[in-house]
């Protein structure tokens, strides 16, 4: 029995990502991130679920969605809901072109790096950067989040990797047609 590794390098090519599996992949990750968040607040941080989708709304409300007294609020949800799944398509589209365009598609384990190293900027750049703008998410800002911001990166370069329909780079590689 053969054993075929297929190396490709990982410079930069001009090649479109599909976008489809892109916008699927993000809304995978960002399901899943949203039940991992709220796990971790409920079960981890010992706290409400409330606080967090509050955070979130925020960035479409403003501050007035903060200081919500409600303890439930359908505009509320539907906003933080419209934020969180918009920003995750938009993540995981951003992802899914750097996945295109840098060939890390070769394999699984480089797709699921590249996701990782994704949320881990992803992460950077919600905390440090943009928290300088939307201060309220300063006490989101720990492990907790820093572990979700990897598994949405991983996720949604492992869901993308297994959704995309990609054309053989060249005729007569392994697997594809024409090899």
């Amino acid at each position: 029995m053969e054993l075929h590794l297929h190396m490709q390098p990982h410079h930069f090519a001009r090649r479109a990502p599909d976008w489809r599996a892109a916008a699927i992949a993000g809304l995978i990750a960002g399901t899943l991130y949203v039940v991992l968040e709220l796990l971790t607040a409920r079960f981890v941080l010992y706290q409400g679920a409330w606080g967090t989708v509050k955070m979130v709304a925020a960035l479409m409300l403003g501050r007035q969605a903060l200081a919500s007294a409600d303890a439930f609020s359908w505009t509320i949800v539907l906003a933080a809901g419209i934020v969180h799944f918009g920003l995750s398509i938009v993540l995981a589209t951003i992802l899914a072109t750097l996945i295109a365009s840098f060939r890390f598609d070769s394999s699984i384990g480089m797709a699921t790096l590249a996701g990782a190293v994704f949320g881990v900027l992803v992460y950077l750049v919600n905390f440090y950067v943009m928290g300088r703008y939307f201060n309220w998410f300063d006490e989101a800002r720990g492990w907790e989040s820093l572990f979700a911001h990897i598994m949405f990166g991983v996720i949604a370069a492992d869901a993308y990797a297994n959704l995309e329909r990609r054309e053989p780079d060249a005729p007569g590689m392994p697997g594809m047609p024409g090899g």
